[in-house]
């Protein structure tokens, strides 16, 4: 993953209401919620949603589907696990993250 299409991709979460939004439906997996069922669990009117899920297509984490007279959204995991791999590409210098820090160590980890 490139930098900008990074950057996009954080943009469009770097909001409340999005980071919800995206969160909901990453619960939800590929079968997706509808908008309508978003905009009620999330407590955000229609208008507003619809605002927020452009943002969230536009940053390539989320995608739609017709079924029916409904619209369904659903995560793009793909994008999202690029964006994490992008994030955490050289995470703790090639170094196993996942070991217990040792306290005794003199030097700042």
């Amino acid at each position: 993953m490139e930098n900008k299409r990074a950057v996009i991709a954080l943009t469009s979460l770097a909001q409340e209401s999005r980071l919800e939004i995206f969160r909901l439906l990453v619960k939800a997996g590929p079968k997706g919620v509808s908008a309508g069922k978003i905009s009620e669990l999330c407590k955000i009117p229609p208008s507003t949603l619809s605002f927020h899920l452009k943002e969230l297509l536009i940053g390539g984490l989320v995608s739609s589907r017709q079924e029916g007279r409904f619209v369904i959204y659903y995560a793009q995991f793909e994008q999202m696990n690029q964006l994490m791999a992008f994030l955490t590409e050289n995470c703790c210098g090639g170094e196993n993250c996942f070991q217990p820090l040792d306290h005794s160590c003199e030097v700042n980890c």
